[in-house]
């Protein structure tokens, strides 16, 4: 059995196949995904299709777009000019696909594989026992199980910036807030843990006094190697072996790339459009 990562896949379904065929992908394989399953691309419909099929040979963490398509169907917002989620919002069954989205993890890890799992990262300032029982407080909220909070009330009030950074003492929504925004919209971050919402470009372009998440992560604070997507301008490229970028920008007309998590070996595809 081989274990495959693959990035941000965003609506790119064509590609997604061509990437599965290419890898050899088989009935007792394993595929992980970082989130950021739709959106953007042009055949969101078909991902969750595809995906959702696989059932449990499929890992699947959400990543700011998929949770961006939850807040709309649970929590009433209004699709933004570039959001491709009309097939996806239209179909019959639309709300059995938004209730398996929203049961997926935040966080997924195999310490026997050596790897976990985020969209967009984990920050310096958790440790991998922390990171594991803050995603899985959201987890709880999304899946229906908090005793206070509705997921739909939480779609409501998940957008915003505030608060920028960690502390502990948060409650309610602004700690659930705070917990997803590392999760799924993390770029740059200071030392002190404070996270910056404006760079989405490459690091040549970063202000001064912010870092990349990953430059402050060592095997220390997560002994297992991080996968994540999120960061299309890095195109994959991290500097370093412990901390893997998987976002090669397809929907942007770049690559859609497979991790083999057994070997450390990367395969793509070009994208077709973009």
């Amino acid at each position: 059995m081989a274990t495959y990562a693959i990035g941000d896949l965003q609506g790119c379904a064509a590609e997604f196949d061509l990437l599965l065929d290419k890898i050899g992908f088989g009935a007792k394989d394993e595929l992980w995904l970082v989130g950021d399953l739709i959106n953007r691309g042009p055949d969101s419909l078909a991902v969750m299709r595809r995906v959702m099929a696989m059932g449990e040979q499929c890992k699947v963490v959400l990543g700011n777009h998929d949770l961006h398509f939850l807040a709309i169907y649970f929590g009433g917002h209004r699709p933004g000019r570039s959001d491709t989620y009309d097939e996806l919002l239209s179909t019959h069954d639309v709300e059995d696909v938004a209730h398996w989205l929203r049961r997926c993890r935040m966080l997924h890890r195999d310490a026997g594989k050596g790897y976990v799992m985020t969209h967009a990262g984990l920050p310096h300032i958790w440790n991998i026992e922390q990171a594991e029982a803050l995603a899985q407080e959201v987890e709880t909220v999304l899946a229906g199980d908090h005793p206070q909070l509705s997921y739909r009330d939480f779609f409501v009030d998940m957008y915003g910036n505030k608060p920028a950074r960690w502390d502990a003492d948060l409650a309610g929504m602004p700690r659930y807030r705070s917990i997803t925004n590392y999760l799924t919209r993390m770029r740059l971050i200071a030392d002190n843990g404070t996270l910056d919402f404006d760079h989405k470009g490459a690091l040549s372009e970063a202000p001064a006094g912010w870092r990349p998440w990953f430059e402050l992560v060592d095997s220390t604070v997560y002994p297992e190697k991080v996968l994540f997507g999120h960061w299309a301008a890095l195109d994959g490229e991290t500097r370093n072996n412990h901390t893997i970028g998987l976002d090669t920008g397809c929907v942007w007309g770049r690559e859609l790339t497979a991790l083999h998590l057994e070997t450390g070996v990367k395969t793509a595809v070009k994208a077709l459009s973009g």
